[in-house]
Order: C-alpha cells, then sequence, then structure tokens
C-alpha cells in the first residue's frame, strides 16, 4: 500500500467513497468547529486523557477534528490524515468514556472505523490524491 495512492479508482466505488468522505469528513469537522469557536472558555478545562495539559488536548482535538476532517473531505493525503483521527477517537471511546456505557462509546468507535477504512482504502479518484495520481 502506497500512502498517496487513491486506491480504488472504478466510478462506482470512487463514488461511494467520495459520499462517505464528504459525510464522514464534513461530521467530524461539525465536531471540531464547535471547540474552535469556544476555544478560550475551554481551553483551560477541556479534558486531558492524555496528561499533556488542557490546551494541548483542545489544540489537538481542534486540529484532528477540524483540519484531518478537511482534508479527508478533499481527499489530499487522505491515508496520513486519517491516522490522527483513528486515534483520537480510539482515545475518546475508550480512556475518555472508558467506564461509561456502550452508547457513549459507540459514535467515537464508528467514527475511528471509518477512517481506518480510508486508510486502507484511499480516497478513490474523486480527489485531490486522485487528480495527484493521474497526472503523477
Amino acid at each position: 500500500m502506497k500512502l498517496f495512492d487513491p486506491g480504488p479508482r472504478d466510478r462506482s466505488t470512487s463514488l461511494g467513497l467520495l459520499l462517505l468522505r464528504l459525510a464522514a469528513g464534513g461530521m467530524m469537522m461539525s465536531h471540531g468547529i464547535p471547540k474552535l469557536a469556544k476555544f478560550s472558555e475551554l481551553k483551560g478545562s477541556f479534558p486531558d486523557p492524555l496528561g499533556i495539559g488542557h490546551l494541548l488536548s483542545l489544540v489537538s482535538a481542534i486540529g484532528c477534528e477540524v483540519g484531518c476532517g478537511l482534508l479527508v473531505v478533499l481527499g489530499l493525503g487522505t491515508r496520513i490524515a486519517t491516522l490522527p483521527v483513528v486515534f483520537t477517537m480510539g482515545v475518546a471511546a475508550f480512556i475518555v468514556h472508558g467506564s461509561d456505557p456502550w452508547a457513549k462509546k459507540e459514535l467515537a468507535v464508528l467514527y475511528g472505523l471509518v477512517f481506518l477504512a480510508f486508510f486502507f482504502t484511499g480516497a478513490g479518484r474523486f480527489s485531490i490524491d486522485g487528480k495527484n495520481a493521474k497526472s503523477g
């Protein structure tokens, strides 16, 4: 597997990947944008499950959710962009919500698995990665 290979290039699979990228990446961004809007309010109290500090935890979550979400929507560096999301969703599901019921973990697990699938499939041909692969 090449990290910048867009993966499947057939039309129907690429269309399915495009729809899933737009939905999953857009929804991931919708979790980070409110954090960005409330940054000054959250910076001293944001959960710090890894012991790196409230501020760095918040910046990491915003960068992951907004930055990586946008990269996945665009299909730019998709495979690499999925890794921080998979890690962050694992932390959310199994550390932050570790003792919570399944219903609290479920969304983070689902996002983590969807982004992990993008790591293996790539973005498809309807992506910047796909366009770069054609011209490269």
